[in-house]
């Protein structure tokens, strides 16, 4: 018997977030180009929707793809290229981008609370 393989603790939305860098950084995806649709990257990964929706927000607040309801992803940066530090961001900037993730904070409750109503609520129109 060989020695197993570790586990990866890591959050799922995590990995896939990992996995779907490394296809950008590859070459499998350029800048520019559309990602595959979440319900596509679902169905890849095998999860539900909402954690293909974690990991994409993970890669947008990287500044590596930009997300906009009903349109694709599209990948805005390769990772490790110049332009994604955070060097000579001014004090506003940076006071703006932390209310801007409060605000991101706040909408995931609240997406995330209307799925379960949905869930809760979904056979009551039969």
């Amino acid at each position: 018997m060989g020695n197993p393989r570790p586990v990866d603790r890591r959050k799922q939305y995590v990995r896939i977030a990992d996995d779907i860098r490394r296809d950008i950084a590859s070459g499998q995806y350029a800048v520019g180009e559309a990602l595959p649709s979440v319900a596509d990257l679902a169905i890849r990964f095998g999860v539900a929707k909402m954690t293909i929706s974690n990991a994409m927000a993970a890669l947008r607040d990287e500044g590596l793809i930009q997300t906009r309801q009903g349109s694709p992803s599209v990948v805005l940066s390769v990772p490790g290229e110049a332009g994604d530090e955070a060097e000579g961001r001014s004090e506003e900037f940076e006071l703006i981008s932390a209310q801007l993730q409060q605000l991101k904070t706040v909408v995931k409750r609240i997406s995330e609370r209307m799925d379960e109503l949905d869930e809760r609520t979904k056979d009551l129109g039969r």
